[in-house]
């Protein structure tokens, strides 16, 4: 989806004009992917907006970075300010928000210790992320997720979705919507930026943190649905196999949101349509988030914008 322009960009406690968010080509994550990120929603809820899951989304932002060792010098308190400020200044609303902190320009090596670390935040309209109105198509990647000892997939860092590119652009080069990754162990993992559940004989399946996944806020979110709503839930390591003869199956994650599977390899999951744990957790999700049920977990953090941006989806 191409990238539409706001007005302005929080950079290091300031805000300045989207143009001149840049970076040297020498800057260190250029050449070594040395950045971590968050990807958060604001919705337009009736009579006012709303960010989904603020504080938890900068305080994984945190984690992320200390996991880095990469130096913040903002509390968690002021990195949910910025996100409201630049929000609120651009006036743009619902949106999609992009907290981003890198090594920028210092040294060249391997060792990122003596290069500054810039953080940024900005915002703009992003619509539908997972094709597929009815349902997406999607396979099983030949690319596998790292090994946890290799790199952590707990933290949300730029240099893990060149692994998720290369799911993807198989993927879509292949005709399909997106890529479901195996562990190194060929257990089922995550998709290349979503998280993955399934339903089989009324119970809810999702991967746990152990098979190289994300903890996706999303994630969390739908699993205190479900628990709330009875349906039971097991968090544990799943056969590719189950995929096939899952009676739902669906993603989550801050882009694709809670998006259903149609299809794995072709193969329809259940009878294609979403089923009915799927919708009663996508109609909850949602009717949360849009204001149409009572914000009753405090989710979302109200912004004061006046005009509404369309999103395309």
């Amino acid at each position: 989806m191409p990238l539409q322009t706001t007005q302005n960009i929080w950079h290091n406690g300031d805000l300045i004009p989207w143009e001149k968010a840049q970076i040297h080509v020498m800057s260190h994550v250029v050449h070594y992917g040395s950045s971590i990120f968050e990807g958060i929603r604001c919705y337009a809820q009736e009579g006012g907006n709303g960010i989904f899951r603020l504080r938890e989304h900068m305080a994984r932002f945190l984690d992320s970075a200390k996991i880095y060792r990469m130096p913040l010098p903002f509390t968690l308190d002021q990195l949910c300010a910025a996100v409201v400020d630049v929000v609120e200044a651009n006036g743009v609303a619902p949106c999609y928000i992009r907290p981003v902190a890198f090594r920028g320009y210092g040294e060249i090596g391997v060792n990122p210790l003596k290069s500054p670390v810039e953080v940024y935040v900005a915002n703009f309209p992003w619509g539908k992320y997972v094709p597929g109105n009815t349902g997406a198509d999607v396979c099983v990647s030949s690319w596998s997720r790292l090994a946890p000892n290799t790199m952590p997939s707990l933290a949300k860092a730029g240099a893990n979705y060149m692994n998720s590119q290369l799911i993807r652009m198989e993927a879509e080069i292949n005709g399909y919507a997106e890529g479901i990754a195996l562990d190194v162990n060929g257990y089922l993992s995550e998709g290349s930026g979503e998280n993955l559940f399934l339903v089989r004989n009324g119970t809810l399946y999702t991967t746990p943190l152990a098979n190289s996944v994300l903890n996706g806020i999303t994630r969390a979110s739908v699993l205190t649905i479900a628990k709330d709503f009875g349906i039971p839930v097991v968090e544990q390591a799943l056969p590719r196999e189950l995929l096939y003869i899952a009676d739902e199956a669906f993603f989550t994650g801050t882009a694709a949101e809670v998006t259903h599977l149609r299809s794995v390899d072709r193969i329809l999951v259940g009878d294609g349509t979403m089923g009915p744990i799927t919708t009663a957790l996508h109609d909850e999700f949602f009717g949360l988030v849009n204001g149409t049920k009572p914000d009753r977990y405090n989710w979302l953090t109200p912004v004061t914008v006046k005009t509404r941006e369309t999103v395309s989806a």
